[in-house]
């Protein structure tokens, strides 16, 4: 058996008990116009048969003219507003953090891994990872692999800081090296040698040895910063390895954010001095 639109019982059927709502409602709001507009309608006539009778009043009470008005009254005019005076001061722009992760002579604040990773858990947007262990080393080539050891050296490097942060089969180590001036650590970027040695520890075992992952190497300032990521139980990185890429990405962020972080600080506390 086939039902209509709305089944054989539904609202406007041919068997249907049920009243049609829609067509009362259309014929009730029907009915409510014509009242309102007869009652609009009778409320326009009175309201012009009002005005009528006012605007007698107003001609007969003004037959003369006009000449028992009383007249406009001459307000005084306003005293001039005083003009607002300025004493020149002048305000030194804040300082640029960059200037501050540039310059060795500016960038003075105590450097270890406790000042460049001191938080328990490296945060990034809604993806965190706690910190393992960190380190720090004055013989840059001690904490790499390869190439990039001779090019550490080769270009100045002054310390090498590492941490890392684990979480979830996946792990990373952060390396950020430090130089005499900004030349030295972009020349480092080019050379793109990114074998930074792995850092375990805190329950982090070995990893990437003789598998691949996935590293990194950028600079900002007068530092060079590398990451190096890979899976815990030794399996190579690929291009699926979701976590491990993305933890990689956060390091290399992380990285980046904790230098700069370094040079805001010491910028801000320079500029409270001069307040």
């Amino acid at each position: 058996m086939s039902f209509g639109h709305g089944g054989p019982f539904g609202p406007g059927g041919p068997d249907s008990s049920t009243p049609d709502w829609e067509a009362l409602a259309d014929e009730s709001e029907s009915r409510d116009k014509r009242r309102r507009w007869l009652f609009i309608g009778g409320g326009v006539l009175a309201t012009v048969a009002v005005a009528g009778i006012v605007a007698t009043a107003v001609i007969t009470s003004n037959k003369n003219n006009g000449n028992d008005l009383p007249h406009a009254q001459k307000l005084p005019d306003e005293p001039a507003e005083p003009k607002p005076s300025f004493s020149e001061v002048h305000v030194p722009p804040p300082p640029n953090p960059r200037d501050y992760i540039t310059d060795p002579k500016k960038d003075t604040a105590a450097l270890t891994p406790a000042t460049l990773f001191p938080e328990q858990t490296m945060v990034l947007g809604k993806n965190s990872y706690p910190r393992k262990t960190t380190a720090a080393t004055d013989d840059c080539t001690a904490g790499t692999h390869g190439a990039l050891g001779s090019v550490l050296q080769h270009n100045g490097c002054k310390k090498l800081l590492r941490a890392t942060y684990a979480k979830d089969g996946v792990a990373v180590t952060v390396g950020v090296a430090v130089f005499d001036s900004k030349a030295a650590a972009f020349k480092v970027k080019a050379a793109n040698k990114p074998s930074l040695a792995p850092l375990t520890g805190d329950g982090v075992g070995s990893f990437c040895q003789g598998t691949a992952c996935t590293m990194y190497t950028n600079a900002t300032g007068r530092y060079a910063y590398f990451t190096i990521a890979g899976n815990l139980d030794g399996s190579p990185v690929t291009k699926a390895s979701a976590k491990a890429l993305q933890i990689a990405r956060d390091g290399g962020t992380y990285a980046f954010n904790r230098i700069w972080q370094r040079g805001k600080d010491q910028a801000a506390k320079v500029a409270r001095a001069q307040s």
